[in-house]
């Protein structure tokens, strides 16, 4: 009876630890590196031609991952250039890019570019290393 109680008090003692030793790991790769993400709010929302006529919605909302935190500023503030810019590729995009899958890879290859070349000019600093749609919806 004795020995039941100690081994189930023991294996208590060692499930109530495990999540302290877990919590007390070393942080991240990613935080060792200085990668953060930055996120353009509120959503970009602006339409798209559609066959000449009409026009069409677009939402995205765009995560910058940026590979030095201290650059995060820069971004912060130039967050309307970067809205802008964003805007203005899709505007010039036809429908079938927008809906396909290689176009939308295109228009972030693009946005990124452009945002680079931004920053390069007024900071002097191209920070933005990668540019995510997180949601991309359009009508």
């Amino acid at each position: 009876m004795k020995k039941t109680v100690f081994v189930v008090s023991f294996l208590m003692v060692i499930t109530f630890l495990s999540p302290i030793t877990y919590a007390k790991q070393p942080a991240t790769e990613s935080a060792q590196s200085g990668i953060t993400y930055y996120t353009l709010t509120p959503d970009i929302i602006t339409n798209y031609v559609i066959n000449g006529t009409r026009l069409g919605y677009i939402r995205l909302q765009v995560d910058l991952m940026l590979t030095d935190n201290n650059q995060r500023a820069n971004i912060e503030h130039h967050a309307p250039l970067i809205r802008d810019s964003i805007i203005s590729i899709i505007n010039q995009q036809p429908e079938q890019q927008i809906k396909s899958l290689a176009g939308r890879e295109k228009i972030r290859q693009l946005s990124k570019q452009k945002i680079n070349q931004l920053l390069v000019a007024e900071t002097g600093h191209s920070s933005v290393n990668e540019l995510l749609f997180t949601r991309y919806l359009y009508q």
